[in-house]
């Protein structure tokens, strides 16, 4: 008889303990009554910073024009991406002042893409605008 109360016992203990566990053991939160669960949306991909347009936009077209480097002078966003103007050096020279430099205007699309280029200016390093 002192067996049948210790097998009561554990079958009691064991039934308190699986109705204190949550019915899902697989980590996922479960919603709470009356809540509707939210719908899972496809977000579009999120457009380049500038950062990344600009270095992108350098890169593609000193590949473009076989030019060691370029700095961007100007960026603003356009209704079908963005416009650049980038400076690169076409010829270097000695001394350094009388390199020629050249102003490039591109396009670019949203995701930061060269769509187009054309040269605006060529003018020497050592020259002055007024």
């Amino acid at each position: 008889m002192a067996s049948e109360t210790a097998s009561d016992t554990t079958a009691e203990k064991t039934s308190e303990r699986s109705r204190a566990r949550p019915a899902s053991t697989s980590g996922k939160s479960e919603s709470r009554e009356g809540e509707k669960p939210r719908p899972r949306t496809k977000r579009a991909p999120a457009k380049p910073s500038m950062r990344v347009v600009m270095s992108n936009a350098v890169e593609e077209l000193c590949e473009l024009l076989r030019c060691p480097s370029g700095s961007v002078s100007a960026i603003k966003p356009s209704d079908s991406g963005w416009t650049a103007d980038i400076e690169v050096m076409e010829l270097e020279r000695i001394p350094d002042t009388s390199s020629v430099m050249a102003s490039y205007r591109v396009q670019l699309d949203e995701r930061g893409e060269l769509t187009g280029y054309e040269r605006t200016r060529r003018y020497q390093r050592g020259a002055v605008d007024r």
